[in-house]
């Protein structure tokens, strides 16, 4: 282990100065502590705030990038203005990193940073993600994954940092709850962000509200809890379905299943 954080080090010199693409999630806030630590003032996360990001998460990575000493700067971008995107395809991550890459690189060249990083790591290269080929076209370095580093080692990394992102579960942009087809747009994704965090204030910590259209103005809120959380459900579950009514969901359903990670 301690040969890939000399290596992940290493890569991080090599590319100074360096912007970090910074979310405050597992891997990207374990590369913006490792790179503060390593480079001081040769690098700067950026975090990009657009409606499919929930106003608490944006809060979170701020008072995480206070707490770690690493500055960091919110930029504006604009996927929701491409309807490559908000068409909501297979390949809809493509669009929004190819936004984020083109923002960030534009920064980088007018603050004369070398390179961009961000957060991949060795077990994304096991699955298909559609932002990889963006990352590919703007030249983006992922150090974590270059290093060999794992999701499972980041974590534990992380904890020996004192990162309060070590075990958190993993949280995906809101657009992530709307099927693929079904367009993205500002009113879902703030019911999605108002019914998580109801479901949030609940208790839960592992769980989703998938946004389903079953007509014009009908909407479905499909609710996944994980397996391990689903037994506090049953008292709880009129005033989940009575908050996410009240939110404009005229159906409310409990997945039996619950919520299972991807791989």
């Amino acid at each position: 282990m301690q040969s890939k954080v000399e290596s992940l080090e290493n890569l991080l010199r090599t590319s100074a100065p360096v912007v970090i693409a910074y979310s405050g999630g597992v891997d990207s806030a374990y590369l913006l502590a490792v790179a503060h630590k390593t480079l001081g003032n040769r690098m700067l996360g950026v975090i990009a705030d657009s409606p499919s990001l929930p106003r608490q998460s944006l809060a979170d990575a701020l008072e995480l990038a206070k707490q770690i000493g690493a500055p960091v700067e919110v930029i504006r971008t604009d996927e929701m203005q491409d309807e490559n995107y908000t068409g909501n395809p297979m390949n809809r991550c493509y669009f929004c990193k190819s936004e984020l890459f083109q923002k960030l690189n534009q920064l980088a060249a007018e603050r004369k940073f070398a390179a961009i990083a961000y957060g991949e790591n060795a077990d994304d290269m096991q699955v298909v993600r559609p932002g990889r080929q963006a990352a590919t076209e703007f030249s983006i370095v992922a150090p974590l994954r270059d290093a060999g580093m794992t999701k499972a080692e980041i974590r534990e990394q992380s904890r020996a940092l004192g990162l309060p992102t070590a075990d958190a579960p993993a949280q995906p942009c809101l657009s992530s709850r709307i099927p693929h087809g079904t367009p993205v747009t500002t009113t879902a994704l703030g019911m999605i962000e108002k019914g998580e965090a109801l479901v949030r204030s609940l208790g839960f910590r592992v769980f989703r509200v998938r946004h389903i259209v079953e007509g014009e103005g009908r909407y479905l809120a499909r609710v996944q809890i994980s397996p391990e959380e689903m037994g506090r459900l049953e008292p709880l579950n009129g005033s989940l379905v009575a908050g996410l009514t009240a939110l404009g969901y005229q159906s409310v359903e409990i997945d039996p299943a619950g919520y299972r990670s991807p791989a």
